[in-house]
């Protein structure tokens, strides 16, 4: 006999464990890709598409029931195409890219519009502290997936550097699905 040394949370106290491991799994081929994840993701050269795994991520979507719900991270796959990437922006909390398959083209940035870049490649990963502005292109010839993490549960949306793009992030809000 084992002994669980952690009480389960509250939800799940008396939950059978097919039920846990039904619910707690998530399998790509169950995803969706969400091509309309972010406000800038409309415009050419940020085009990508997010597959969640857990949580809704900043988007504020929810009610994907493939989706495992968040603790104290998300997790998502992107999928990004050659010449595509996301906006300069920063968040609340620390964000991890970890590359699966592709390149993947990386900066940090200060306020003065100063860049560091770096390549990752395949089992590599940077991890971009909060409040530092950073992003991504792909600038290789082929399709890059990389996993993408952020250090909350429910993470505030990521604020925009440009001004155009971050005033338009509370209408982007608004017209995601709760």
């Amino acid at each position: 006999m084992h002994v669980a040394r952690h009480p389960r949370p509250p939800e799940l106290a008396d939950v059978p464990l097919e039920d846990i491991r039904e619910r707690y799994v998530g399998r790509f081929r169950d995803k969706k890709p969400d091509w309309q994840a972010f406000e800038d993701a409309k415009i050419e050269g940020f085009k990508r598409a997010q597959h969640r795994f857990i949580g809704g991520g900043g988007s504020g979507k929810h009610g994907d029931q493939s989706v495992i719900p968040p603790r104290g991270f998300t997790l998502s796959i992107m999928y990004v195409e050659p010449g595509q990437g996301n906006a300069a922006h920063t968040h609340e909390v620390e964000e991890v890219f970890f590359v699966l398959r592709g390149f993947l083209d990386v900066f940090l940035e200060d306020e003065q519009g100063k860049q560091a870049w770096t390549r990752l490649g395949p089992w590599e990963c940077i991890a971009c502290p909060p409040g530092v502005i950073h992003g991504y292109t792909n600038a290789s010839l082929e399709p890059v997936y990389f996993q993408v993490m952020l250090g909350r549960a429910r993470p505030e949306a990521m604020g925009y550097a440009d001004e155009q793009l971050y005033a338009r992030r509370e209408a982007h809000l608004a017209n995601s699905p709760a």
